[in-house]
């Protein structure tokens, strides 16, 4: 199974995450790299994980308070072989697209010589589920995150109600995103996991995402038929690392 590593953008920093109260959030303390500062976390967290892909929440532009938008262009400039799955809350295809185009403009080289972004649309933030859609046509590969707390599904608007019980929509790949259990250390939501790929049809990619503790957790979630599992805080406490990833 893939570790993806998790860079969770907030102020210019990377911070830790726990348990989805994010504006407890303070600049991450790694044992990996002795700075907050993105592209020297990022760096480190792939090193560690052997990732090909790092997702990253822009929790800035996730809480309304302005996009990263310099940051993002920076670390696709200097990471042109990583996919950056990019969560900053849209609410439809249009401020997707906006966001993409901002960092577009401030990316130098070319973007054809950058990192892949990838939109992640999560359902806290998704006001028009038909910017799933549209992404797909337009070429990007969108992503759509189930985002869960007290296990129930969080939603932006009335009609994503059915959002998990109907899934023919959902793009190639989904996330069943945890907050609850970002974090926090007490292990992944295994039961969100199982139920959502249940779900899925059969062309459908799940993800999970959440409280890996260790390397016994990621057998396990491995043994629901993860594909892959979003980690942060194992990876820069050292818990799990290289080896782990490169034998899942």
């Amino acid at each position: 199974m893939q570790v993806i590593p998790v860079l969770d953008l907030l102020d210019g920093h990377v911070v830790r995450a726990v348990r989805g109260e994010r504006t407890a959030y303070l600049p991450i303390r790694s044992s990996l790299a002795a700075t907050s500062e993105p592209l020297h976390i990022a760096r480190a967290l792939l090193a560690a994980s052997g990732a090909r892909t790092l997702y990253i929440a822009d929790l800035g532009a996730i809480l309304q308070q302005g996009a990263h938008v310099q940051t993002l262009a920076t670390l696709r400039a200097a990471l042109p072989d990583i996919d950056i799955w990019l969560d900053a809350g849209y609410a439809d295809y249009a401020s997707m697209l906006a966001l993409f185009d901002r960092i577009d403009a401030s990316s130098r080289p070319a973007p054809r010589d950058l990192a892949t972004l990838v939109p992640v649309f999560g359902t806290e933030s998704l006001q028009d589920i038909n910017a799933v859609r549209a992404a797909e046509t337009a070429g990007f590969s969108p992503i759509l995150s189930l985002d869960h707390r007290a296990g129930q599904l969080l939603r932006a608007a009335a009609h994503s109600a059915s959002s998990e019980r109907t899934p023919a929509w959902w793009p190639r790949r989904v996330i069943a995103m945890t907050l609850d259990q970002v974090g926090s250390y007490d292990g992944p939501d295994l039961a969100t996991f199982e139920r959502i790929r249940a779900n899925a049809p059969a062309h459908t990619e799940v993800i999970g995402a959440g409280g890996i503790r260790h390397r016994e957790d990621m057998e396990a979630a491995a043994r629901t038929g993860a594909t892959a599992w979003l980690v942060a805080s194992a990876l820069h406490d050292r818990r799990i690392g290289m080896p782990l990833a490169a034998s899942t």
